[in-house]
């Protein structure tokens, strides 16, 4: 008997046998698995920082455009929009982000990240892909892979952006307002991926309604008047200020929200003074503030000017040393989940992967620039899934498993793109009408 036969009837022979049935998408992933997991280590020895994917952006539209997909790079920075008309139909888009942290990579791979470049402030930072953008890549080259090779099973247009600066909460924004849906199709629907350390590879994560949190990130000087340090009693010192601030701004949420509406303010950074003995005229305070909803964000913005002013009166600081000086940047919204649209993809999920691995999960306060595609007036409908990466022996093993933008994480990859792969193709063609 010939190798080829051969090779051929021993998979039919074992899915007759087991009861299962290969799926045309199944065939067309394992045609293609190879070069993902080879692309996939590719992206992730070449990471390049926010609005600065430039051999990422090339890559990306090079692969689109060889699959037949009308290809415009450049929409806004180095976000690119890849279309591939099918007929009449809906339009459904498929975003996947490209940028990489500036984390040195310590994850001891073969493939690991040895890349050390510049980043926007021209600082010599490592860079990795510590939040899995690379593989979000990888199963969105995947995606349009196989959905071309199933072209005569569903009609419509797929378009797919490969999106700069997610992580700098900039991305998504600029795109849309660069004209994203005025001179491409308005997406019917919108779909998108992220990796997480906290499923299992083989499964998927869906929540309808608010799924990730909006994030604001803010910049507060607090002024004082400085002289020195063994004359307190002539200065207004504002490094005291600050940690009356710090320590007042905690009750924001505990004593002005209400419990049912959660929030985080987090101050990540302090930067005050010069020598031990100076009291400064200043401090630098840099803090997140993470919510579910628009109105409370724009509260904890409005309580910390109120505190910090507050503050700058009760030490008898002059009127020109206050309000404070507070600067809000990096700001994304949540990311909220349709709910029909949501509900419609999960039992599409459970059929194709199983049941037992779609998974409801939790809200959590981590951002993404997702959220955007779905505030415009086009009120376009938008599902993020979370992506399972860690393998099950990983979990049993009793491992602590490194978390997203952590130098240690890194996902399983063989089976993540798998997974990936084929839940975002039967999602699409569930919506294409398959």
């Amino acid at each position: 008997m010939p190798r080829s036969i051969f090779i051929f009837s021993l998979p039919l022979l074992f899915l007759s046998v087991s009861g299962l049935s290969q799926t045309d998408a199944d065939v067309s992933i394992e045609k293609h698995l190879d070069d993902l997991e080879h692309l996939y280590r590719e992206l992730h020895q070449a990471p390049e920082l926010s609005f600065m994917e430039f051999n990422t952006a090339k890559k990306m539209a090079d692969g689109l455009r060889s699959l037949g997909f009308e290809v415009h790079e450049g929409v806004e920075g180095n976000t690119l929009v890849g279309l591939y008309r099918n007929g009449d139909g809906p339009v459904i888009m498929v975003r996947s982000d490209m940028d990489a942290l500036p984390i040195e990579e310590k994850t001891g791979l073969p493939y690991a990240s040895k890349v050390v470049t510049k980043d926007l402030e021209g600082n010599e930072v490592a860079a990795m892909h510590a939040c899995g953008h690379d593989m979000h890549m990888t199963v969105w080259t995947g995606t349009a892979r196989v959905m071309v090779d199933l072209k005569n099973q569903w009609k419509g247009t797929l378009m797919m952006i490969a999106q700069q600066a997610e992580e700098r909460s900039g991305g998504a924004k600029n795109a849309l307002e660069a004209g994203l849906y005025q001179k491409f199709p308005v997406p019917d629907y919108a779909l998108a991926y992220h990796v997480s350390e906290k499923f299992q590879t083989g499964t998927i994560g869906y929540r309808s309604g608010p799924v990730m949190a909006g994030v604001s990130s803010v910049d507060i000087t607090l002024f004082g008047e400085g002289g020195h340090g063994a004359l307190p009693d002539q200065t207004i010192d504002p490094i005291v200020l600050a940690a009356r601030m710090i320590m007042d701004i905690q009750t924001i949420v505990s004593r002005e929200l209400s419990p049912m509406n959660p929030a985080v303010v987090t101050v990540g950074s302090i930067h005050g003074g010069t020598k031990h003995n100076i009291i400064p005229d200043e401090v630098k305070l840099q803090l997140t503030i993470r919510y579910y909803e628009q109105a409370v964000g724009q509260t904890i913005v409005s309580a910390l000017k109120r505190i910090g002013n507050g503050l700058a009166a009760s030490a008898g600081l002059p009127p020109e040393k206050y309000p404070v000086v507070m600067v809000q940047n990096e700001s994304t919204p949540p990311v909220v989940n349709d709910p029909e649209l949501t509900g419609r993809l999960v039992p599409v999920l459970k059929s194709a992967l199983g049941a037992e691995n779609i998974i409801e999960a939790q809200q959590l306060m981590v951002g993404e620039d997702f959220g955007q595609y779905g505030l415009t007036p086009e009120k376009v409908p938008i599902s993020l899934m979370w992506l399972g990466s860690t393998g099950p022996g990983r979990f049993s093993s009793g491992e602590t498993i490194p978390g997203l933008h952590n130098p240690h994480y890194y996902p399983d990859y063989a089976e993540t793109i798998k997974t990936g792969v084929k839940g975002m193709v039967a999602m699409l063609q569930e919506l294409f009408g398959h």
